[in-house]
């Protein structure tokens, strides 16, 4: 239990820290969360549990792939905000857009082989 404790502080930690500096600089927020640090923590916890070099290999290919279609949710946020819309819709447009890439993307994957 413990372990999960630090694990949920740490990644809470980031994400605040994240949020703050961006209140600051855009800039230096968009750097960081711009960082696979969420990527970074996910293969730093799922080592210590299961010291499992091919799940890590296995993660990291799988969010290789996984981001070309994520890259949706920052084109469509800023032009929906851009074009007027308010905040959520914004937001639930993006992320309609990233999950139609996912869906659009995952088929194509596996019709070449590629298992996520």
């Amino acid at each position: 239990m413990g372990f999960y404790a630090v694990k949920i502080l740490v990644s809470a930690v980031l994400i605040v820290l994240i949020s703050e500096i961006a209140k600051r600089s855009t800039l230096f927020g968009a750097l960081i969360a711009s960082l696979p640090i969420t990527s970074l923590l996910a293969f730093i916890w799922l080592y210590l549990e299961t010291g499992d070099s091919a799940r890590i290999t296995a993660l990291s290919t799988g969010v290789f792939w996984l981001v070309l279609p994520s890259l949706a949710f920052f084109i469509v946020l800023p032009l929906a905000l851009r074009a007027g819309w308010a905040f959520w819709p914004a937001l639930l447009a993006a992320l309609l857009a990233t999950v139609a890439g996912y869906g659009i993307m995952v088929p194509i994957l596996r019709k070449y082989g590629i298992e996520v």
